[in-house]
């Protein structure tokens, strides 16, 4: 069984695997008029155009956050689908606030919340993304909490 921030950073790169394939899909539009996949638009955080660094960027991301997430919300998720599910989907609704719609456009020069004015879409397939990631992320860490076979085995024989 593995528990806490461990747990959390390997269920945190599954999710972040799994959103990161939706960015990469999706496009956004720039400033400039193009339309670039979002994963490039992750990237230029960093003021690149590289998809590489969008992913490598997006997953490390990923990986803290769902260690986070497991540090504060693992003992009451446990080993239940359910409640992973519903804190993930949660959770992942406030990092779709914090960074989908403050921090990243902040750290690309645009306003706070402008995603939802300027790229009506983008900002909905974001909050998609950051659900989807919170599903996976919190289904994903009590999955990986719930007992191994040695602990059942450890158990029966110390009774």
């Amino acid at each position: 069984m593995r528990q806490g921030p461990v747990a959390g950073a390997l269920a945190g790169l599954g999710a972040g695997f799994v959103f990161g394939v939706m960015l990469q899909m999706l496009s956004a539009p720039m400033p400039d008029g193009q339309s670039v996949p979002m994963i490039v638009m992750v990237a230029g955080i960093l003021r690149s155009d590289s998809v590489i660094v969008g992913w490598l960027y997006h997953l490390i991301n990923s990986v803290v956050i769902g260690g986070i997430f497991a540090w504060f919300l693992g003992e009451r998720i446990g080993n239940k689908f359910a409640r992973g599910a519903g804190w993930g989907v949660a959770y992942g609704f406030v990092w779709w606030v914090m960074g989908g719609l403050v921090l990243m456009p902040l750290m690309l020069g645009m306003a706070a919340f402008s995603p939802l004015r300027t790229m009506p879409v983008a900002a909905f397939g974001s909050l998609l993304g950051h659900a989807l990631f919170g599903y996976v992320l919190g289904v994903g860490l009590a999955w990986l909490q719930r007992p191994s076979q040695a602990d059942a085995l450890g158990r029966v024989q110390t009774a």
